[in-house]
């Protein structure tokens, strides 16, 4: 629109030269006041704003991850806002339409990050080029963060089976019952028994009481490691390595417990055991930062 309206403006200054037409000579006034019009406005869309960055849930790298920023105007409407991150390595934008007065707007963009590792992030970029696209003014809020980026997500080709420890607890014996794993029948419910597991349908249609008996599944712990001495894109691919397996072991149920140079996580279960390791392995080289960010 913007390019249009500059060739239009460019015509019409071109006629009234060429013929010194009076008429002409007013559109081009005209023409060159809303050029300056939509600077105003362009400046004004920028006023009275306050950013806060909200951040991501998890950021992988070298693929998209959701990102958002909360924005706020104290007074009046502000149009076609982009917002970004400044002077960091996380390319891709998000943008609002139409922002009014008073309420906190969530802008969500999908960025991408090029590399593992812990990214300083300094500042947001605010920018718009309503109304004509002519202008595009901006504005920098200084927002001071860290952005730890885990291991790119990848394959593991096999188990390390020379790195299991044994099995754990209860669970070493698959045809135990009363497990979580597949059913293996129902049987009355005995007394004192926990009710949560009472198949009510079944119980309905017995006239009494049926719980049901489940297997318990096989688990096992294992130690992932990364050895010292590795550096560069060997170091990067044995982290997307040890990333990988270990999703698959914690997401078939076993324990897994990580060691790397100077830093050791015991075996543990679970979506949270594996946001520990991915944040351990997001860490490694990059200790002295995370000393400063500490």
């Amino acid at each position: 629109m913007g390019r249009t309206y500059l060739v239009v403006t460019f015509g019409v200054g071109l006629g009234a030269l060429n013929t010194g037409n009076n008429l002409l000579y007013l559109v081009l006034g005209l023409l060159l006041s809303v050029i300056i019009l939509s600077g105003v406005l362009s400046e004004r869309c920028l006023k009275d704003l306050s950013v806060r960055r909200l951040g991501t849930e998890g950021a992988f790298a070298g693929e998209p991850f959701a990102f958002r920023w909360g924005i706020t105007r104290r007074q009046g409407h502000a149009f076609a806002l982009t917002l970004s991150e400044v002077d960091s390595p996380l390319t891709g934008e998000g943008g609002v339409g139409y922002l009014p007065a008073g309420a906190e707007h969530v802008v969500r963009a999908d960025l991408t990050a090029p590399r593992r590792g812990p990214v300083k992030l300094s500042g947001v970029r605010v920018t718009t080029t309503w109304p004509l696209g002519l202008f595009a003014k901006t504005r920098v809020f200084a927002l001071e963060g860290t952005l730890l980026v885990y291991p790119r997500r990848g394959f593991a080709c096999e188990d390390p089976l020379d790195a299991a420890v044994g099995h754990v607890g209860e669970t070493n014996n698959p045809r135990r019952l009363d497990g979580t794993g597949d059913v293996a029948g129902l049987r009355e419910l005995g007394e004192h028994e926990d009710a949560r597991r009472v198949h009510w349908m079944k119980s309905a249609s017995a006239g009494k009481l049926l719980k049901v008996e489940r297997e318990r599944e096989e688990r096992r712990t294992f130690i992932l490691d990364v050895k010292t001495g590795l550096e560069g894109d060997v170091l990067e691919r044995r982290c997307e390595e040890v990333a990988a397996r270990a999703h698959r072991l914690l997401e078939a149920g076993h324990e897994v417990g990580l060691e790397l140079p100077g830093t050791r996580l015991r075996p543990g279960a679970g979506s949270g055991q594996e946001r520990g390791i991915l944040r351990a392995l997001a860490w490694l080289g990059f200790e002295e930062q995370r000393e400063e960010a500490a």
